[in-house]
């Protein structure tokens, strides 16, 4: 499998995912592109000019840059997903009580869920972002609690997985990319590889 997938895209350099996200490993690992995962840890402090709609991109360059010392004839991606709802960063919640209020105020509306992607390879950097809007039909209190007590909902940003059982029941509609409300817009990603570092 490995073989075969570098014959496809012919990378130039082996690819690094500065990343502990599962879920990004996972569709990097779909993707069929051989890569290893090495990461440092990052203080994501985000600037009183950086917008909402911006805080995507500035965090995946932010977390670039210090990945930087990696990037030596390596292809090293670095991302951050948010999730934004009247304007506002909904984050990953702090409590199940918190998860629960995220929750009911996305029941019944739109929300945005924009990812961030950083290539870097030597002092080489391309970014991008991919936005998906997300409409949630009604959730009852019981349905929120249920997701809740899986466990699954306090380590996501928005505090919900697309993918999980929670996705299933309250995701009405997508416009736009639904692996990138996973967290990985593999689509673009894999355009950007080819573009700039297929040989």
């Amino acid at each position: 499998m490995e073989t075969a997938a570098l014959q496809m895209i012919n990378l130039k350099y082996p690819v690094v995912l500065a990343s502990n996200s599962p879920r990004r490993k996972e569709l990097l690992e779909k993707l069929e592109i051989p890569f290893t995962v090495q990461t440092v840890d990052v203080i994501e402090t985000i600037p009183n000019h950086v917008s909402p709609l911006e805080t995507a991109l500035y965090l995946a360059n932010l977390k670039s840059t210090a990945h930087a010392h990696l990037a030596i004839n390596k292809i090293v991606i670095t991302s951050d997903t948010i999730v934004l709802s009247n304007n506002k960063i909904l984050g990953k919640p702090t409590s199940d009580l918190k998860a629960f209020e995220i929750l009911e105020s996305l029941a019944g509306k739109t929300h945005k869920v924009i990812t961030a992607i950083c290539l870097r390879v030597n002092n080489d950097l391309h970014s991008f972002d991919v936005s998906t809007e997300v409409s949630f039909g009604p959730i009852s209190p019981k349905e929120i609690q249920h997701y809740i007590q899986s466990g699954r909902a306090t380590d996501k940003a928005g505090a919900y997985g697309i993918q999980d059982w929670i996705g299933m029941i309250a995701v009405e509609k997508i416009n736009g990319s639904y692996y990138n409300v996973m967290g990985l817009p593999v689509y673009e990603l894999y355009l950007n590889l080819k573009k700039y570092y297929s040989l």
